[in-house]
């Protein structure tokens, strides 16, 4: 059994949500249970994604994921793009994205293509400003761009979409081969499904290690990923939520609407050899 724990404590005029976990070929969410607060769920209509609510009853909430190696392919809905600020791609990036597909000779050249392309747009790093603050749309990128797991693979799935590409984005863990019992966040992925051929690719690992040679593979950094949801731009009815970016570690849903990420989360994982030989 592969078992992921997150620790976190409570803020009582708050409520935690949080996916209940993603079926993909390397593992299937088999149970999920929760301590230190009331749980309730809810479902995103496009997806069909469930959603956790919990709303505090103690000093610490603690949620567990028990996960088996193996699970279903990805959802055909990961690969299709919805009304977003986080998806829309503005006219000059698409322009970019076709382009470069175009001179590479489009097909699966052109896909390697824009993964090269999408690293030579970023520096890996967490900006306190992000390149499509303040944007309705995923725009063009005119230099070099600090950015993160979550920004990088923004950019990415736009110019792939844009360029005729099928491609969804995946948010759950990443534990590294150094800690194999934990990790400090979140991380993200991109999977691509093009003429019958399913890959994954994280440019931000790429980056992270002074590479860009970009190649498929979940891990260029030694290490295993447990999934929790994909795609982006959630808007969640019953709870009134509009265009969430993503979700993946829990967040805090406070009373006048905002979704605030938790801090100070404890994150602990049970069976890394088996996830790491599925």
């Amino acid at each position: 059994m592969i078992r992921l724990s997150v620790s976190l404590p409570a803020r009582m005029n708050a409520r935690a949500i949080m996916p209940l976990g993603l079926s993909t070929p390397q593992s299937a969410p088999v149970a999920f249970a929760i301590e230190g607060a009331r749980l309730s769920c809810v479902t995103h209509p496009e997806t069909g994604q469930v959603i956790g609510i919990a709303a505090p009853e103690a000093d610490r909430i603690t949620i567990t994921y028990d996960f088996i190696p193996g699970g279903a392919g990805y959802p055909d809905t990961m690969f299709h793009a919805r009304d977003s600020r986080y998806t829309r791609t503005a006219a000059g990036l698409a322009q970019d994205a076709v382009a470069v597909a175009q001179a590479a000779g489009g097909g699966r050249a052109g896909l390697l293509a824009l993964m090269a392309h999408t690293a030579a747009q970023f520096d890996y790093g967490h900006h306190e400003d992000r390149f499509y603050d303040g944007h309705a749309e995923v725009p063009q990128l005119c230099g070099l761009t600090q950015g993160s797991c979550v920004d990088i693979n923004i950019y990415l799935i736009a110019a792939l979409r844009a360029a005729g590409y099928e491609a969804g984005y995946v948010t759950g863990y990443f534990v590294p081969e150094e800690k194999r019992t934990w990790c400090s966040d979140g991380h993200c992925w991109v999977v691509t499904r093009h003429d019958g051929l399913i890959e994954e690719w994280d440019i931000a690992h790429f980056l992270k290690r002074g590479r860009r040679d970009i190649e498929p593979g979940l891990n260029p950094r030694p290490g295993v990923r447990v999934a929790m949801a994909h795609s982006m731009g959630w808007t969640l009815p019953a709870l009134g939520l509009v265009d969430a970016k993503l979700m993946g570690p829990p967040g805090w849903l406070l009373p006048d609407g905002r979704l605030e990420e938790a801090e100070a989360q404890e994150i602990r994982l049970e069976g890394y050899e088996v996830l790491a030989a599925a």
